[in-house]
């Protein structure tokens, strides 16, 4: 089994990781221009993005060739994902790909433009995360059968939402950035970075194609990076992955 991933802050690299099989990091992979896989089974796990997929990983899919008998894809979000799995299943089948299972799974929403981090990590066990996991989980081993299914209304909303988000979060999204003086020039940001944006001198300096995913913001140590409107300076890593994984993953 190969799991691929896209990760900022490590809730879809921990989803990835209690899944199991061979984890490839999307980024890495769209650096060493990687583009034909096989396996029995192939999966993706990646977080929602304004209703939809990162353009990230869509251009994965997009350049990539995939054989495989059982396909699954995994959406980690953290208020509401809407049809978002639809958009991957279109994306998919424009490319071969027709998924065998979809699932979506509630985490901490650490997008900070609508949310308060301190605020989403309260409601953390109501989540119930690990239960969901084990389900997810058990069902990818039993190779079980069922796309998640919102209702055509949801479809019709979730489409412009998502050509929305993407208009928004175009590539210098990253001049909505604000760095302090603390800043100390360590350079995590751009290792964190998974599509090569930044570049550090004495501060970060951004190349204008942002992802938006806010990586750089999450992992700054000195909490140095801000956006011009966040709801909180509180920021949010996923407990059970470590920095270094994130940088392997992304860098």
């Amino acid at each position: 089994m190969k799991t691929f991933y896209f990760t900022a802050t490590g809730n879809s690299l921990y989803v990835a990781k209690r899944i199991g099989g061979e984890l490839h990091s999307i980024p890495q992979l769209l650096r060493e221009e990687k583009s034909e896989f096989e396996d029995e089974v192939i999966g993706f796990v990646f977080p929602c993005y304004g209703f939809g997929i990162p353009r990230i990983v869509t251009d994965f899919i997009q350049k990539s060739k995939f054989k495989a008998k059982y396909f699954f894809a995994i959406m980690t979000y953290g208020n509401k994902a809407a049809s978002g799995l639809k958009n991957i299943e279109e994306i998919g089948s424009k490319t071969g790909i027709q998924f065998n299972y979809t699932n979506e799974i509630l985490m901490i929403d650490n997008y900070l433009p609508l949310f308060k981090v301190e605020d989403q990590l309260k409601k953390e066990s109501s989540k119930q995360i690990e239960e969901r996991l084990d389900q997810i989980v058990g069902n990818i081993k039993s190779r079980q059968e069922k796309l998640i299914r919102k209702g055509l209304l949801s479809d019709m909303f979730s489409k412009p939402i998502h050509n929305f988000s993407a208009k928004y979060h175009q590539d210098d999204g990253d001049k909505r950035f604000i760095i302090q003086d603390k800043c100390n020039s360590c350079k995590v940001c751009e290792q964190v970075c998974p599509v090569s944006n930044i570049k550090v001198g004495i501060k970060p300096k951004f190349l204008h194609k942002c992802e938006c995913c806010f990586a750089c913001i999450h992992h700054c140590p000195q909490n140095a990076i801000h956006l011009k409107a966040e709801r909180s300076s509180a920021r949010f890593i996923n407990q059970n992955v470590k920095l270094k994984e994130i940088i392997n993953a992304n860098n």
